[in-house]
């Protein structure tokens, strides 16, 4: 697997994270605190983070089968994207596990 596919995946997971972090304060924002100007902001944000968060399924699935994970694994990063501040975890713990991954999988450069 090549460290493109987690660093695609890596900047989906923040962008889709903050999108819905943003989200959820602009939903607080409109219903609990009855801000004005919040309706367009929860609308705008809705918007950003449905489309970018279906590209966001599309990079994990990826990066999930070319890192032979488990159903289980995969369906987890899936629906990280759909649980506020949820995608910063699951993103942290997947590039740990992966980047030493990578990294075993380089052979070593001979220095001379």
């Amino acid at each position: 697997m090549k460290k493109s596919v987690l660093t695609r995946y890596r900047v989906m997971a923040y962008v889709t994270g903050v999108l819905l972090v943003l989200l959820t304060l602009g939903v607080i924002a409109k219903y609990v605190l009855d801000v004005n100007g919040a309706a367009d902001f929860t609308r705008v944000v809705g918007i950003a983070h449905g489309w970018l968060y279906v590209l966001y399924l599309v990079v994990a699935f990826d990066l999930g089968s070319k890192a032979k994970w488990p159903v289980g694994k995969q369906l987890w990063v899936l629906l990280a994207g759909t649980i506020p501040t949820a995608a910063f975890f699951v993103e942290r713990g997947v590039s740990r596990e992966l980047e030493a991954r990578i990294a075993d999988a380089e052979p070593a450069v001979a220095k001379a």
